[in-house]
């Protein structure tokens, strides 16, 4: 129960995560020590789907890792159902400490997970280097209109899901850039199945191959696909960085605008262009917050590792 409950938690931490629109739920996946599990039972899916044809059930329930993603996923549905009104809230009345307190969030994370790459070399840092320039160049995209057809949506749907398993990349903001956010938005709430359906194949499709390629990344050039991911995170930062000027909002119908390019400012400048406090201590606090948490959380999951292997030896 102890188990199934920390993955529930960990669950609402992605959920709470997946609503602040910049920050993805990857990334609280990586910090929590769930990210391996979760791309292992995506990838698993289609062979798991072969044995549950055949009638061998349990197999296919444990390949899949079933009872984890049931688990997770409830947290993640509880987390946006019963948090997203409150972190909107205080996006709009509080965004200065909340956004410093996921700067010091994925700040830190990018320290620990590039401290797991053995060996650092020149191969190492270029594709730092790239996921660093691709996350920022992501960030401060102009939107672009991909149309309403079909294969556009499909497309969409594959692209923006993998927001969910990718560290640093945000989905709704995906979307927003390939001009497809109203018209998605409007299908769910029109419940216009022949879009909707569409949009679910193309993310049944992205996640469950990205999974796929990811995993096997993974096992066959770790330390390069950790450099690539630590630098998506740190490009990431440009996009959730406190203070910020907007440029261009983007409005869809019945809804508040959403900021969509915004530059970052300085403390003191955000004092004189807005004419509003720069909540610098506060925010320093929850940055200092959010990398505390993050270091007792780590500090655990060493702790449970080193318990393991000594049950291990003394078997």
């Amino acid at each position: 129960m102890r188990a199934k409950l920390l993955v529930y938690l960990k669950g609402m931490a992605m959920g709470a995560a997946d609503v602040v629109p910049g920050v993805s739920g990857g990334t609280i996946a990586f910090i929590t020590g769930i990210y391996e599990q979760l791309l292992d039972a995506l990838a698993n899916m289609p062979q798991a789907a072969l044995l549950l044809l055949k009638g061998r059930v349990k197999q296919a329930w444990a390949l899949a890792h079933v009872n984890f993603l049931l688990i997770l996923f409830a947290g993640i549905l509880t987390s946006i159902v019963s948090l997203a009104r409150l972190i909107t809230w205080l996006l709009e009345h509080h965004g200065i400490a909340v956004w410093s307190f996921f700067f010091g969030l994925v700040l830190v994370s990018c320290y620990f997970v590039g401290r797991e790459i053995k060996r650092w070399n020149w191969a190492r840092y270029m594709f730092f280097a790239l996921g660093t320039v691709a996350a920022w160049y992501i960030t401060v995209a102009s939107p672009v209109n991909w149309g309403h057809h079909p294969l556009s949506v499909f497309l969409a749907g594959a692209i923006a899901i993998c927001a969910m398993i990718l560290p640093g990349i945000s989905g709704s903001f995906l979307l927003l850039l390939m001009g497809l956010y109203t018209h998605i938005l409007n299908a769910v709430k029109n419940f216009d199945l022949s879009v909707v359906l569409v949009f679910a194949l193309g993310c049944a499709f992205g996640l469950l191959a990205f999974a796929k390629v990811l995993k096997a990344a993974l096992q066959h050039y770790r330390d390069l696909t950790l450099a690539l991911l630590t630098g998506f995170m740190l490009g990431s930062l440009n996009k959730i960085w406190p203070w910020k000027q907007t440029v261009t909002w983007f409005a869809a119908p019945n809804s508040a605008p959403k900021p969509v390019l915004q530059e970052n400012i300085l403390p003191w400048n955000y004092a004189q262009i807005s004419g509003q406090d720069t909540q610098l201590l506060l925010a320093i606090t929850m940055a200092i917050l959010a990398v505390l948490l993050v270091v007792i959380i780590e500090w655990f999951a060493q702790r449970k590792v080193k318990s393991s292997d000594s049950v291990v030896l003394d078997q």
